[in-house]
């Protein structure tokens, strides 16, 4: 398997939904603002969305992944079918329950998610409301996320990533509509919204059926039984949907404290998904690659290819993700701007939610760490330690939250996610490196030391051209914004190509061999 080419693969597909997803966002500023009625979309999608990130971006998968590629190795592709039917049989019977209790329990759970809407009645009733008809999403991710699991192992991943396409897809089509009706922030608005996230989750789960059907993995639904490899998938599991889910437990935290401030829901929405296209677009995709490919490795007894398998990712995860946070973090103002400043979404939103993305930006090169260094434990069926550093990722999030809301507001709830992921990255790493799973050469370290200094240098020159810019980058005309923020783009990526080639950091010739290698 070429590891760069399938990173490209579900990047690149990554990339078009993230990208879709901003047109989406574009159009929920342009319809529901920063006001009630966005503030409880938010909460009601974010609930079940939880879930899909944790299932979708590989969680589920750091467990079911070894587990049903040791089926497929030792017993063939029949004993692997047998596995996943026991699988989806319990998954499906739990979920059928769990949706049955949250959707009789949401009121006492919207105290819970949001406890600052307690204080505005309607508002916490829109809530209960919009998540009730979107939390059916839930179960469709989950098996979304089992068929997911079996095509990765199969080494096919174009079907899995190109499914939160039609999440976009729908939720534009059902938001173009409300912005063509006139439609503006009120309770119709939302409710459609619910509605379509419903109905993505259909549309995503029949999309993941009918490639599995092709691949060759049609599952009958057979009675559930917890089998010992069941009982041992949740044994592994649990663990690892804490560790693989820990950005999203932060974001979790980070809404509920945030709830009792007025707009910071919106504004640290709106920030967030900003800063996830880089994380989703690289770190996501290294995440659901690499797991298979060490688990392929491992199997066959060679350790040193697992590690070059590793160190290749982290390079290549630094090439990217370190430029994308360095520009995020200078232009987050002018990004911000271009992107959501229409509609509901009015110029006062602009820099509280510009504050909180530069916040994020600092996270993430450790958020994207995290899913290339999570890899090396579940290959090895270690799901427990990246669990306990999870853990403790959560509770320096929960501390610095609560310390640093006080004085900065929703700013201090992103910084305090920010510091949770470079706890989390750190503990992963040293134990790899000590456990003899992580070392780099003293080539890698260099070649890591120039991409950091090309992304310094980069960052610079972004952050004087978009001085130069401001009279374009803040005018009137969104055409001419656009047009600003793309030169800006295109300068600082341009600036960055350079500066890695020039310093030796990376050069086109390594990337191309890099995209035509088969190992």
């Amino acid at each position: 398997m070429n590891l760069v080419r399938s990173f490209a693969t579900v990047g690149g597909y990554t990339l078009a939904s993230r990208l879709l997803g901003f047109v989406r966002d574009m159009l929920i500023a342009a319809v529901l603002g920063t006001g009630p009625v966005a503030d409880a979309f938010f909460v009601a999608f974010r609930f079940p969305n939880l879930f899909r990130r944790l299932f979708a971006e590989g969680a589920f998968n750091s467990a079911f992944v070894p587990l049903f590629a040791r089926e497929l190795e030792g017993g063939g592709a029949a004993a692997a079918r047998r596995f996943g039917e026991d699988v989806l049989a319990v998954l499906l019977w739990t979920l059928l329950v769990l949706t049955a209790l949250a959707e009789i329990a949401m009121p006492w759970l919207m105290y819970i998610l949001a406890p600052g809407f307690a204080a505005e009645p309607d508002k916490f009733d829109l809530a209960v409301m919009l998540t009730r008809i979107a939390f059916p999403y839930l179960l469709c991710m989950s098996m979304v996320a089992l068929l997911s699991g079996v095509l990765n192992s199969l080494g096919r991943f174009a079907a899995a990533a190109a499914a939160p396409v039609l999440l976009n897809v729908i939720l534009i089509a059902v938001l173009a509509g409300l912005f063509l009706a006139g439609e503006r922030a009120n309770i119709l608005s939302g409710q459609a919204l619910a509605w379509g996230v419903a109905a993505a989750g259909a549309a995503q789960l029949a999309m993941l059926a009918v490639a599995a059907r092709r691949a060759g993995m049609a599952f009958r639904l057979v009675r559930p039984r917890l089998s010992p490899k069941v009982r041992r998938l949740v044994r592994l599991g649990v663990p690892g949907l804490i560790a693989g889910g820990v950005t999203q437990f932060n974001i979790v935290i980070g809404t509920i404290i945030a709830s009792l401030q007025a707009g910071a829901v919106s504004y640290l929405y709106y920030a967030e998904r900003i800063y996830q296209l880089p994380l989703g677009v690289v770190g996501i995709a290294i995440g659901i690659v690499l797991l298979p490919e060490l688990s392929r490795r491992l199997r066959a007894g060679n350790e040193d290819l697992a590690l070059r398998s590793q160190n290749r990712s982290l390079e290549f995860a630094a090439l990217l993700t370190l430029p994308a946070a360095a520009a995020l973090a200078v232009a987050a103002h002018p990004i911000v701007q271009v992107l959501f400043e229409r509609g509901a979404f009015t110029q006062g939103d602009i820099a509280p939610t510009a504050l909180a993305l530069i916040a994020f930006s600092a996270g993430l090169p450790a958020f994207v760490a995290i899913k290339v260094f999570s890899p090396g434990f579940f290959a090895r069926e270690d799901t427990r330690t990246p669990m306990n550093y999870a853990i403790i990722g959560v509770a320096v999030n929960v501390a610095g939250s609560l310390a640093l809301y006080q004085p900065l507001g929703h700013v201090g709830i992103a910084i305090a996610t920010t510091l949770s992921g470079w706890v989390n990255a750190a503990l992963l790493v040293s134990t790899l490196g000590r456990r003899g799973h992580f070392t780099l050469t003293r080539e890698e370290a260099g070649r890591l030391a120039r991409i950091c200094l090309s992304a310094l240098a980069m960052a610079a020159m972004v952050w004087l051209a978009a001085q130069l810019l401001a009279p374009w980058l803040g005018a009137e005309s969104t055409a001419l914004r656009a047009s600003a923020l793309a030169l800006l783009v295109v300068l600082g990526a341009a600036i960055y190509i350079a500066a890695t080639h020039v310093s030796g950091g990376a050069d086109l010739r390594a990337i191309r061999d890099m995209l035509t290698r088969r190992t």
